[in-house]
């Protein structure tokens, strides 16, 4: 379904979603219709280059043309640049988890540059899956709170009744594997599918390399013909994708593709059409990606992004997109540039405060 917005003004008095409690609003520029008066620091109105982006960015989001990708350094998004990860209290980034278990599975590769899947697979080779498995279940299952962009991203819907537009589902790819994201939708009032990847793990009775869909019901069905399966689409609800698999609720149906094994039968996989639900794999070929929480020096963060810019390179390359990537070096922004994403380096938190105001303000035309 292709959202057509019509034309609105935001009603100042009108109630505000959780996200805002989260994320202050910050003043827009003179040329865009101004949301509620807010007091802003003097420095958050300063024109520092960014307002055409924020722009830019606010209106493909209100004409439903952006497909957020969430990487695990949306983890860092509220914490102190000085706060350490605390097992138990927060989510880690990849690189503190691979500094976890290096230490855990007593590995130390040369250097102090650690990849996250070899040292998964190191940890395999010395110790076996099912102990690389339960170390990772206990990260991710602990009860914790929802971040700003997890927030952000929930009430976005509740951010367009508010400015009287129509309902329009989002597409969301993660390639995290907590549920943080469920959460922060279902504590918000908002339906959602889920759609993840079946990698190793669990009661190992599934079938591997194919994708599973529970949707809003939580019923469960295995994704066996994407190109023909019509039942995962945004249509009518948010679909929430796991493309490195998922922590569930109940340990037998635990997901994980992180290991160098795992992301080389990932990668010699079928074809896109043979994994993503064909509705899917459209909005992807056609949108605009909103990255945050990545560097893309790592190869397996890049092993399903790289088939599908591969593919939208074969004519379907005229959509733009942006990644939030704060003091992201040479190597990172030569890979960006490769795949027509222009990088914001910008604090994620900040950023998001900057979005919130221009979605709330920016002018929607019909």
């Amino acid at each position: 379904m292709r959202c057509e917005p019509g034309q609105s003004h935001h009603d100042p008095g009108s109630e505000r979603s959780s996200v805002d409690d989260v994320i202050p609003a910050v003043a827009a520029t003179p040329r865009f219709v101004h949301a509620a008066d807010v007091d802003v620091p003097e420095a958050a109105v300063i024109d520092d280059g960014f307002d055409e982006h924020f722009a830019d960015v606010a209106g493909a989001i209100l004409d439903g043309d952006v497909v957020p990708v969430l990487g695990a350094g949306i983890n860092l998004c509220d914490r102190d640049d000085d706060q350490p990860w605390e097992y138990g209290h927060s989510l880690p980034s990849g690189r503190e988890l691979a500094d976890m278990m290096a230490r855990k599975f007593a590995f130390a590769p040369d250097g102090t540059d650690r990849d996250l899947a070899h040292i998964s697979q190191a940890a395999v080779l010395r110790r076996g899956t099912d102990p690389l498995f339960k170390v990772l279940r206990n990260v991710f299952v602990s009860d914790y709170e929802p971040t700003s962009v997890h927030r952000f991203l929930a009430g976005l819907p509740a951010l367009r009744a508010r400015r009287g537009l129509d309902p329009c589902p989002q597409l969301i790819v993660t390639t995290n594997y907590d549920r943080l994201l469920e959460r922060a939708f279902t504590e918000a009032g908002q339906p959602f599918d889920l759609l993840y990847y079946l990698g190793e793990g669990g009661d190992g009775k599934r079938p591997h390399g194919k994708f599973m869909h529970v949707d809003a019901q939580g019923r469960r069905r295995t994704v066996d013909n994407p190109n023909r399966y019509v039942d995962a689409t945004i249509e009518e609800r948010t679909v929430i994708m796991k493309i490195h698999g998922a922590v569930r609720e109940d340990p037998a149906e635990d997901s994980w593709v992180i290991t160098e094994d795992h992301y080389i039968d990932y990668l010699t996989r079928t074809t896109l059409s043979e994994l993503i639900p064909v509705k899917l794999l459209e909005k992807l070929l056609a949108c605009n990606f909103l990255f945050m929480g990545y560097g893309l020096k790592d190869w397996n963060v890049r092993v399903m992004l790289h088939r599908i810019f591969a593919q939208r390179r074969h004519g379907h390359n005229g959509w733009a997109s942006w990644a939030v990537q704060l003091d992201a070096d040479p190597v990172d922004r030569a890979l960006w540039k490769k795949n027509n994403v222009s990088v914001q380096s910008m604090d994620l938190k900040h950023y998001l405060a900057r979005l919130q105001s221009y979605l709330e303000s920016v002018e929607v035309w019909a």
